[in-house]
């Protein structure tokens, strides 16, 4: 069954309190579904140069509120909120009450971790890939008893919680979005999440040719096939989410994918066909939102907040199609 398009933004920063708030509100006027943060803390330095990754200056849990105060309609939610950054039980405390303030607007993104330098710059052990999504599965374990509102009994290897109920609820589990890149967690996603997020293989700890290039349309057809193994009979009912990290509306469709291919040692035809780039005029891109539909099922795809404006058009065309 084909899933209906959807489209997100996910932005990391602002300038000012009223243009963090604006630009949630355009987000929403602007018909996307959902509007995320993702969950670094580390500001420039050392580390963060490391890590190869964009500064994100606000952290999401209060950021997520603002936006959801600021809007009316929008999912608001993080893709995805590592979880060896914060303690389960609180964790599942201030995720239920933005769900509660939100009115059920809560989109609910999990994952392990993979940013090393940011570990180290924060002094919290980067321990083995296993042990953290263990650690992720068991959080979601406690989320989904705190949504239960009965007491609370979890005895698991890294997350314990008991004798208290979770409050507040808001009468239903919220969608909950698992995002990564290995065959483990994508297997864990398809058995358990409502949305999956397909990522790089994060195993270097930072964003680089390694990462990119497990990202292809070969890398991610296997990722997909990972998802289905592990949902099995209700693969039919995952939504497929990827992030066109790089995405440059432009008429000089060959020379942006040269510069990008060359950046990660990739070659042009294979940035042509990756996943998670969009180079090109609008109506190619909606042409390639659609193969890749086809192809490999992704129906949910998210845009940083720099091209907004530029992927407007493409949002009016597709969105709920």
């Amino acid at each position: 069954m084909t899933k209906p398009f959807r489209f997100g933004v996910q932005a990391y920063s602002a300038d000012s309190p009223d243009e963090w708030r604006e630009l949630a509100k355009k987000v929403e006027t602007f018909g996307f579904s959902c509007f995320h943060l993702a969950d670094h803390y580390i500001g420039d330095g050392p580390a963060l140069t490391a890590a190869n990754h964009p500064l994100q200056n606000l952290a999401a849990i209060p950021a997520l509120a603002v936006a959801a105060e600021a809007t009316e309609s929008i999912r608001v939610g993080c893709r995805v909120f590592c979880c060896d950054y914060h303690q389960p039980a609180v964790l599942a405390k201030e995720v239920a009450t933005i769900d509660w303030f939100s009115g059920g607007r809560l989109e609910l993104g999990l994952g392990a971790g993979w940013v090393e330098s940011e570990y180290d710059a924060m002094g919290i052990p980067m321990e083995r890939p296993g042990i953290r999504i263990d650690r992720m599965t068991e959080t979601l374990d406690l989320i989904r008893q705190h949504y239960s509102g009965d007491q609370i009994e979890l005895a698991g290897a890294h997350v314990q919680a008991s004798g208290f109920s979770g409050a507040p609820t808001t009468g239903g589990m919220p969608p909950i979005m698992i995002g990564g890149g290995s065959q483990r967690i994508l297997g864990i996603a398809g058995r358990e999440a409502d949305i999956v997020s397909i990522n790089f293989d994060n195993s270097a700890g930072k964003i680089g040719p390694k990462g990119v290039g497990s990202g292809t349309i070969d890398g991610t057809a296997q990722k997909i096939e990972w998802v289905q193994a592990g949902a099995g009979e209700r693969f039919d009912d995952l939504e497929i989410e990827i992030a066109a990290y790089f995405t440059v509306v432009t008429d000089h469709t060959e020379i942006v994918q040269e510069e990008f291919a060359k950046l990660f040692g990739l070659e042009a035809s294979e940035i042509a066909n990756h996943p998670h780039c969009l180079i090109g005029p609008v109506g190619a891109l909606i042409e390639k939102i659609q193969q890749r539909r086809e192809e490999l099922g992704i129906n949910y795809v998210t845009f940083s907040g720099a091209v907004i404006d530029d992927v407007a058009p493409i949002i009016d065309a597709l969105s709920g199609t």
